[in-house]
């Protein structure tokens, strides 16, 4: 292989950037291998018989998140909501998936890469020449450096070489014909007029009618959106630290403990810890506080463990000497003005059965002990109290329903002679805009092309079309054609420029139609990390 690269050394240099070379080695060499991985599961997608790995598909994610990451590094960079908009691992892992259906149709279309092939295409690379030229030691030096044997390096351009002359066999077969030429000579210099019909749900909400049946049924079937929330009403004690604070003793050795202990809480300005001297006091009050709470906790615990079995809340807050609280039925939303913002207890409660005794529980306002008096599930509100809700969700999607029905039948009679009742209107005479723009009726470029393969013999579409909140059924009034001669002239440049989007869309149909006829089990944990 090296003999050959020696005589190959003047070929055409190919600008290629070598970190992208070691990585597309990397992520095609694999798929020349009969990678049989048993019942292992450490793979990234399985081709038929081809395994890809985890190792090709990390490459690939992030050499395509690299190249994204360049491109967005001037405005606020590659966030991760892009990142997951632009799909870049499912891209990452379809990109592997192509290639092990590319080179396995190389076969079925009898294609090789020659030694010769490969040679050239190393020899041609700039980071293997010096001035212009191939340089053999220059070569094994780069390889060396990167772990990588010429052997393998090689195999791996054969690979890609295969893949990019099996893709550019598949694009080759596209043809833009006359016929094809033609269309598009029009689409993009004829003029159109058309006449249509909308419709609005907004416009049609007033007629609907409504019956009782109809509420009813709406407001079963939406049952979740018209229930009244669960309510819970609790017993509880609120236990204050803050009365036992001044009865404790902390210990010089249990002042420096919990100050090493809780060293986060005394940061000066810097984010550096202010020495334990100069914050004694503040250490001190501090550690009698959690002394206290802990002490309070405890003896909360025991009461409580001591008496859960009666149920019995008043018993407890006798024992520790405090009262006990009542609360009316509340909600999770809108919880009693003394337990705002108790986020914890709040939850605890609602999910204690009638009767349970709860705690302890510390927050920062204490320390709290709680029975759950009552519950009320949530249930369905009657249709007296949501009616004005109700009638207006029913009349709204009944409405849509009607503006639908009333398109379609329009868009069937338009395809008739017939346009009895219809208050059609018509659009200024318009040309083909990428934007999909269409005079008097809105910004719909699906609805723009179809209008572009009317004709007077088939002058309207099959269905109408919902444009932001209007439903249309539209017909082809008039087509003023440009002239033929011009085409006469602009053919043959027409087709070259359309021929680069056929040879995408040959090469999309048939990876399409190989993967449908493929088994390919995806690694399902890659693209949802």
């Amino acid at each position: 292989m090296l003999d050959l690269m020696r005589k190959k050394k003047e070929s055409i240099i190919i600008k290629v950037v070598f970190v992208f070379i070691i990585l597309s080695f990397v992520i095609s060499f694999g798929y020349f291998f009969d990678n049989m991985s048993g019942g292992s599961k450490s793979y990234a997608a399985k081709v038929d018989r081809t395994t890809i790995s985890l190792e090709q598909y990390q490459n690939s994610y992030q050499r395509l998140r690299d190249i994204y990451q360049q491109l967005f590094g001037q405005a606020g960079g590659l966030t991760p909501e892009l990142e997951k908009q632009l799909n870049i691992r499912q891209v990452a892992l379809d990109r592997l998936i192509d290639g092990v259906l590319l080179a396995k149709g190389s076969k079925e279309l009898g294609i090789k890469v020659s030694k010769d092939e490969v040679a050239a295409a190393i020899a041609a690379m700039p980071a293997f020449q010096r001035n212009g030229q191939f340089d053999l030691g220059l070569y094994q030096q780069t390889l060396k450096v990167s772990r990588l044997t010429p052997n393998d390096f090689e195999e791996g351009q054969k690979a890609d070489l295969l893949i990019a002359k099996t893709r550019k066999a598949i694009m080759d077969k596209a043809v833009v014909s006359d016929d094809d030429a033609k269309a598009q000579y029009h689409k993009e210099r004829d003029r159109v007029e058309l006449s249509y019909v909308s419709y609005s749900a907004t416009e049609l909400a007033a007629a609907i009618k409504l019956t009782d049946r109809e509420l009813e049924e709406y407001l079963k079937t939406n049952a979740d959106k018209f229930k009244a929330p669960e309510k819970v009403a609790i017993s509880y004690l609120l236990l204050d630290p803050s009365a036992q604070v001044a009865d404790q003793q902390v210990t010089n050795e249990e002042q420096e403990g919990f100050y090493r202990k809780n060293l986060d809480r005394y940061l000066g300005s810097d984010n550096s810890p202010i020495p334990f001297e100069k914050i004694k006091d503040q250490v001190l009050a501090d550690a009698k506080r959690s002394k206290a709470s802990k002490a309070l906790f405890e003896k909360a615990a025991d009461t409580l463990y001591q008496n859960i079995k009666t149920g019995d809340l008043q018993l407890v807050a006798d024992k520790l000497q405090t009262k006990v609280n009542e609360t009316a039925l509340f909600t999770a939303a809108l919880p009693p003005q003394a337990l705002a913002g108790e986020q914890a207890l709040l939850t605890k409660a609602f999910e204690l059965k009638v009767g349970e005794l709860g705690g302890p529980l510390e927050t920062a306002k204490g320390i709290y002990l709680f029975k759950v008096k009552e519950k009320k599930p949530a249930e369905l509100l009657p249709l007296a109290k949501v009616r004005g809700t109700v009638e207006q969700q029913v009349r709204a999607i009944k409405a849509s329903e009607l503006a639908k029905q009333k398109a379609v039948e329009a868009q069937k009679q338009l395809g008739t002679t017939n346009h009895a009742g219809l208050k059609l209107q018509t659009t200024p005479a318009f040309g083909y805009n990428a934007k999909g723009d269409l005079p008097a009726i809105g910004n719909s470029l699906p609805l723009l092309e179809s209008a572009f393969k009317l004709t007077a013999a088939a002058p309207a579409p099959s269905e109408p079309m919902l444009i932001g909140n209007r439903w249309y059924a539209v017909r082809l009034k008039q087509r003023t054609s440009a002239s033929e001669a011009d085409f006469t002239s602009q053919k043959e440049v027409l087709k070259q420029r359309m021929l680069p989007q056929r040879q995408e869309e040959a090469l999309k149909n048939w990876l399409l139609e190989r993967r449908a006829k493929a088994k390919v089990d995806i690694n399902q944990g890659l693209l949802n990390p």
